[in-house]
């Protein structure tokens, strides 16, 4: 509940303090080598790219056992990381203005980008031919 109503609040540009209390989403380098982070950044959320996005991830299973974590940018609006839009983009080479996906490494590199829908099968085909990927299933 809490996380729903700082992204409203986010997406206004109202600034609030959050409490200790409050689960916060991590920044990149607290994810490397530990997760890959899939980016899907869209200029709006009602863009048929992303919303095709979105239904093909919530529809694959194969991210689990590949350490993935999802990093959504809506317009300004981040979920996933506590790093901003424009620092995301600017890091990732995403432009704000289309739809695009990155695939980041564990090593924090981009595997994969995209600015066209990707499949769960072409995601485990990237991933599963990354080294630490390879290393990590002998």
């Amino acid at each position: 509940m809490l996380r729903i109503a700082l992204t409203v609040l986010c997406s206004t540009a109202v600034i609030i303090g959050v409490s200790a209390a409050a689960p916060s989403d991590p920044a990149m380098a607290e994810m490397q080598w530990h997760r890959r982070v899939l980016i899907v950044s869209t200029p709006r959320g009602d863009n048929p790219q992303f919303l095709a996005q979105l239904r093909a991830l919530s529809q694959w299973t194969g991210g689990g056992d590949r350490d993935v974590s999802v990093v959504r940018i809506e317009e300004d609006a981040v979920s996933g990381s506590s790093e901003t839009a424009k620092q995301l983009r600017e890091r990732y080479g995403l432009t704000p203005a289309v739809f695009s996906v990155a695939l980041v490494g564990k090593d924090g590199h981009v595997a994969l980008r995209s600015q066209v829908p990707l499949t769960g099968a072409q995601l485990e085909a990237t991933i599963d031919a990354m080294p630490m990927r390879k290393a990590g299933q002998r």
